[in-house]
Formats: C-alpha cells, structure tokens, sequence
C-alpha cells in the first residue's frame, strides 16, 4: 500500500497544501556528446573541487560549460521540445536553468525547499550503470546520455546502482567513475499544465497549512523524513 503524501509549500505569503505526485514522465533524447574538453572540466570540478563523496550532489559551473560546449543549447532545445510535446509548451523558457553533478544520490524529499515545484532533469553522462529509484512506487529510470524526466520532487527519491533496491556507500567504490551530470530546471508545481500533467491536487489540508510557518510533508497526520539508506519514510517528532 502506497503512503498518500501531503506537501505543505509556500505560495506567495501563505502556506498551500497539495497531494505528492507519484507520476515520473520520463524519454530518451537525442543529444550531442560532450566533448572531451568538456569531460575533463566536468571530472576535474566534480572529484578536485566538489570531491564529491558517494551520495553527493552538487551544483556545477554552468557558464563555463555553456562557454566550452555550444552544442548544449541542442541539449535545451531537445528538452524544450520534449516537454512541448507532453503538452507544457515554452514551460522550460522562463524557468532557471543549473548544471548539476551528483555520485549517486542518498535517498530525500525535497519538501523543506522544492514543495511549489516539479523538477525536469536531463541527464548528459553516459551510462554508468546507475537508476533514478522511487522506492515508494518501485519506478526506475535508467541514467544515460538522453534520459529526460519531469518529476514530483517531494516524492521520495534517490540515485542508486543498477541491481540495487537500497543506496549504500561501499557500491560506490574509490576509483570508479560514478558521476552522473545533468541539467535541471524547477518548474512551477502552481502551472495548470504541470499540476495537471502530474495530477497534483491541491488544497487537500487547508486547516493545516494555516498553522505552519515553514514548508514540510506530512503522512497519516505527522511530518516525515526519509531515511537516506532504505528510502523508508520516517515520522519526525
């Protein structure tokens, strides 16, 4: 049985409520590869500067990448296209845009900051043998140049190994290469298309959100976390 969970997020000055999508909309793009330049800043920001540990995930130097790889405006127009063709046209064009480098991904929600939005990711690394895990549903994608996904970020999530139903440290050994980049943008939960494309309901606890001063999810009545290892919810007294 599937946990039903509630996002309290910011709209403007006052606290909603809404429903957490478990719908993942996900494809595989047709993208350019990143030249050998490119790889070599991407591994040295991520394992010299970043030192990205197992479960990290960083944001990285976009405008060096968009000054060294003209090709990546393919990559943003690829992804414009795609969600153009789910029925959100031009939504990526007033959304901020990040580079983003992550070495697999401890289980999260990301409800304390990201309650008001839904995340596109387009992945620009090779496959490295690594899932998107949504271990409430079960869904995975795998990661490879080309994946694209619009997500619910408040349903709980991680990056993991292939083969693996939990996120563990020593899978990610020293001296493996298990970085995953990827461009991101946040888009607004509030859109009629986006609400609508991942079946968000809104305003399912109005008494509740008029008590809270900060963004948080709630299950069966309490707050919960997510255990970074198993992706069980946990209750936050």
């Amino acid at each position: 049985m599937r946990n039903i969970l509630t996002s309290f997020f910011w709209s403007g000055d006052a606290i909603r409520s809404r429903r957490v999508s478990d719908i993942v909309l996900s494809g595989t793009l047709d993208l350019p590869a990143p030249t050998a330049a490119v790889l070599a800043d991407w591994q040295i920001e991520a394992e010299v500067r970043l030192a990205l540990e197992p479960g990290d995930v960083e944001v990285m130097p976009l405008a060096r990448t968009q000054l060294r790889w003209p090709d990546y405006r393919r990559c943003v127009q690829a992804m414009s296209e795609w969600i153009g063709a789910l029925g959100l046209p031009a939504v990526i064009a007033d959304c901020d845009m990040a580079l983003m480098a992550c070495r697999g991904a401890r289980y999260h929600h990301d409800g304390e900051q990201y309650g008001g939005a839904a995340f596109g990711n387009l992945f620009l690394s090779e496959d490295k043998g690594l899932d998107l895990h949504f271990p409430s549903t079960g869904q995975r994608i795998p990661l490879k140049r080309g994946t694209a996904v619009i997500f619910d970020p408040v349903q709980p999530h991680g990056v993991i190994r292939r083969g693996s139903d939990s996120f563990s440290t020593a899978e990610f050994a020293p001296g493996q290469d298990f970085v995953q980049t990827f461009l991101t943008w946040e888009l607004p939960i509030e859109d009629a298309n986006i609400g609508s494309a991942l079946k968000v309901v809104f305003d399912v606890a109005p008494s509740t959100s008029r008590q809270l001063e900060k963004e948080q999810v709630w299950s069966n009545g309490s707050p919960v976390a997510v255990c970074p290892q198993s992706g069980r919810l946990l209750r936050v007294d």
